[in-house]
């Protein structure tokens, strides 16, 4: 049975490592926990029950309310959250993206070229006092929507 469970924004990482370490020190019967990208404030818990998956959240840091949210989900429900999108079609020049590994972490930048055969983004940081073209690949990059 998969269960939503409600946390932090931005700590939906931190939830699964302490989750992780909880679940092996008690020995609960969670199968898996995910973090879904675009779902925020939200992980995905698999176990054998609901009471299992709510001993396991309860007293957990950056679980909101109850933590579990509704009832068991239906893996058909979550088909279009699991889907994997091709990532170089998604990006396209002008959008605003923010960088989310290497020296310019956490940086919002614009896209001004898409190199689609090595998966590779040039961007100009937004905030920077010099304008300066930096290419790093596509995976280093999260799409913001505003």
């Amino acid at each position: 049975m998969i269960f939503t469970v409600r946390t932090t924004v931005g700590q939906e990482s931190l939830v699964v490592d302490i989750l992780s370490n909880k679940i092996k020190k008690e020995e609960l019967n969670i199968y898996s926990i995910a973090v879904i990208p675009g779902l925020k404030g939200y992980i995905l818990i698999e176990g054998d029950n609901e009471v299992t998956i709510r001993r396991g959240v309860t007293n957990t840091s950056h679980v909101k309310g109850r933590g579990i949210v509704g009832g068991a989900v239906k893996v058909e429900e979550l088909v279009n959250l699991l889907e994997a999108k091709p990532l170089m079609k998604s990006i396209k020049e002008g959008m605003k993206v923010e960088l989310i590994a290497g020296p310019f972490k956490g940086e919002k930048a614009k896209v001004l070229r898409v190199n689609d055969t090595k998966e590779e983004v040039t961007v100009e940081l937004l905030e920077a006092a010099v304008k300066i073209p930096v290419t790093i690949h596509a995976e280093h990059i999260r799409i913001i929507k505003e």
